[in-house]
């Protein structure tokens, strides 16, 4: 068995195809069938169903699918350790839902810089989904993401919870109001992210408690967007108080909460088959050292002043 034999074996298994797995991979469809026969030959199993132009696993490829995963998980992290450049540090792979990535990256950064820490950061920014399913693949190392988190599979650790604020433009009537709760959001036009954004659900969960189903008249892809749209005084958003910058459009407006108090919990997860490199080791440290030493981690590490 060689390790070239398992990457064309879980590129068949992420695809379900044979072509499409071999094009991926950079080898011709005879070739690429023929090492995952080499297999089979060798474990004595079937690995795949051939149904058509679908490559269904059997019951011994789902057994190997894990295996294969840890097994080349190892192998790149004994590399990656071995390529290690002491002027630049170890290396580490890490995603971060959109909402958390614009603010908590460059904290490492400037934390990396200040206290004179070398580390080679790569970074995905995308939704939760997608990030959760590059941590099972083995292609990150960490993943940033908001909770509840339902994925017994995963190590996870609260990093800090945050307070969600709402965001309107200077002449909307709630920017200068003296109560603010969810319910007075029953009539308004909302400002969220896509559909597949885990803060935009959070928001629907908290109008659902408050017993309205909020009016979506625009679906963004980026928190600038959004802001943009909420200051041009399109309709109200909600989001974390981290998001609070500078650089915001002039007119907006972020509001706390003086009911409810809503907020949101970030967490660091990561899969425990996955070996811990000491890139990986040394990011969660900085991690945590950005976030604070308390405890409880109830504040952002990212502090800013409601209106």
């Amino acid at each position: 068995m060689e390790l070239y034999q398992l990457r064309y074996f879980l590129a068949v298994a992420e695809y379900g195809n044979f072509t499409k797995a071999a094009q991926r991979s950079f080898i011709s469809q005879p070739s690429l069938s023929q090492q995952i026969l080499n297999l089979e030959e060798e474990f004595g199993q079937q690995l795949f169903h051939r149904l058509g132009r679908k490559a269904v696993l059997t019951e011994a490829g789902k057994i190997l699918v894990n295996g294969a995963q840890r097994i080349l998980s190892e192998a790149d992290h004994t590399l990656a350790a071995l390529k290690n450049d002491p002027l630049l540090g170890p290396e580490v792979h890490v995603g971060a839902i959109q909402t958390v990535a614009p603010f908590f990256i460059p904290a490492v950064l400037a934390y990396c810089s200040a206290n004179d820490v070398r580390l080679r950061l790569h970074t995905h920014e995308d939704f939760r989904r997608t990030l959760i399913e590059e941590v099972y693949g083995g292609k990150l190392d960490w993943a940033l993401v908001s909770m509840p988190l339902s994925e017994p599979r995963l190590q996870v650790e609260i990093l800090y919870s945050e307070p969600l604020w709402l965001v309107v433009g200077a002449s909307h009537p709630l920017a200068k109001a003296e109560k603010i709760n969810f319910s007075v959001l029953r009539n308004e036009t909302f400002i969220l992210l896509g559909e597949a954004s885990t803060l935009a659900s959070q928001i629907q969960r908290y109008c659902g408690e408050a017993d309205f189903e909020p009016r979506i008249d625009h679906r963004c892809g980026q928190l600038a967007t959004v802001k943009k749209f909420a200051a041009m005084g399109l309709g109200i958003s909600v989001l974390p108080q981290s998001a609070r910058s500078a650089t915001d459009p002039e007119g907006l407006v972020f509001r706390k909460f003086t009911e409810g108090s809503p907020s949101r919990d970030i967490a660091l997860v990561r899969h425990p088959g996955r070996h811990l490199g000491q890139g990986a080791g040394l990011f969660a440290q900085i991690a945590r050292a950005v976030v604070g030493p308390d405890s409880t981690r109830s504040r952002p590490p990212f502090p800013a002043n409601p209106a």
